[in-house]
């Protein structure tokens, strides 16, 4: 009987210390997650722009020959930064989607065009379908192009992770989030940080 009450006795220690390992490594992940939310937050709170070869606008989804609202605004602030003397060319990015007959950097290039921006100083890849694959290719065009820095742009909550992948590219660059990106209220940026939470795991976990 005394073995029974001492057996009974340990398996109760056992879940106790269980339940306590299993709150300390709960508390840990959120408070990682908290963590690293907030440097995200924090990074794409910031333009860091400078003067660089080209200006690298990461793709967005299209409709046909029509720019997503999120694309268009990634657009216009390359436009913007053209524009405004921080590097002499755009390099659009964005393969074919499901689905679609244009791609993504080609519609980019017409909504430029449109706006006035000569096509000489327009560059496009069109093969890539991510992130990463947008700034690889995006770097295969610089070098065939001798350029050796650009400007990134994408939407605030974005910008971290891209340039987690611009640095392991070894792509010179610097960020410059939208200052006019769609995803304006709480409960869309939220939406978005849970994402790229998310996507920048799996970036670390596997490469891709």
């Amino acid at each position: 009987m005394k073995y029974i009450i001492l057996a009974v006795s340990l398996i109760k220690d056992m879940r106790r210390c269980i339940r306590k390992i299993g709150f300390c490594l709960l508390a840990a992940v959120l408070s990682w997650c908290v963590i690293l939310g907030l440097i995200v937050w924090r990074y794409g709170a910031n333009d860091r722009a400078t003067k660089s070869d080209c200006i690298i606008v990461l793709g967005a989804a299209v409709q046909g020959t029509t720019a997503s609202p999120v694309f268009e605004e990634r657009v216009r602030h390359g436009i913007d930064l053209y524009r405004a003397g921080q590097a002499p060319k755009l390099l659009f990015t964005g393969g074919i989607g499901d689905g679609q007959a244009h791609s993504e950097s080609s519609v980019g290039r017409s909504l430029a065009i449109q706006q006035g921006i000569p096509a000489t100083d327009i560059l496009c890849e069109e093969k890539s379908r991510t992130t990463k694959q947008n700034l690889s290719e995006a770097r295969v065009v610089m070098r065939q192009n001798g350029l050796t820095s650009a400007i990134i742009v994408s939407d605030p909550l974005h910008m971290k992770r891209a340039m987690l992948m611009a640095d392991d590219l070894a792509i010179a660059a610097a960020s410059s989030p939208t200052p006019t990106s769609r995803y304006r209220s709480l409960k869309s940026k939220l939406g978005f940080l849970l994402r790229e939470l998310y996507f920048i795991h799996h970036y670390v976990a596997t490469g891709d």
